[in-house]
């Protein structure tokens, strides 16, 4: 095994959660800009990358897990400039910039979700997975959940399909 390591292990890698690290406008919510006055303290600390928590426009069902957008950020923390300032003075440190992607799951605000939704048919039908109701119209399964949408929680618009976590 060689000595040599890639960045990420043995790396410090810091985890912020904006909507608590640093309001930089006053309005009772951490942001970008916040993170981005702070970077030379995360610097002194030795760190080497910044994993940042969900910042994507959503809900907020999840706290910005439940993604509306993956291309955007939430008002709430900033705009895509802002995210950008913070990449490059980030990169000026020496600092790497990790975000927190959600794969796995989106908001039922998100666009893949409406059009999964809207017909069996649907190109993005099997994105998701969908369920027929139990007979007489109960949830299609007894299954537990961690996640925003409680099992047998519908979504639909249909009176045939549900949408459920599982």
């Amino acid at each position: 095994m060689s000595d040599s390591h890639l960045w990420w292990q043995t790396g410090i890698v810091y985890q912020v959660y904006p909507r608590s690290y640093m309001d930089s406008d006053g309005d009772g919510v951490g942001d970008l800009p916040g993170i981005t006055r702070r970077l030379d303290h995360l610097r002194w600390l030795g760190v080497d990358a910044v994993w940042i928590s969900p910042i994507y426009p959503s809900p907020m069902a999840d706290f910005g897990y439940d993604v509306a957008d993956y291309c955007d950020v939430h008002p709430l923390f900033g705009s895509l400039r802002d995210f950008d300032e913070l990449l490059r003075r980030a990169h000026e440190r020496g600092l790497k910039v990790l975000l927190d992607f959600v794969p796995n799951h989106s908001s039922d605000r998100h666009p893949w979700f409406q059009e999964s939704r809207a017909s069996r048919e649907s190109p993005k039908r099997d994105w998701y997975i969908w369920k027929d109701p139990a007979p007489g119209g109960g949830p299609p399964n007894t299954g537990s959940a961690t996640s925003a949408v409680p099992p047998g929680t519908s979504t639909r618009r249909r009176a045939s399909t549900t949408c459920t976590a599982s």
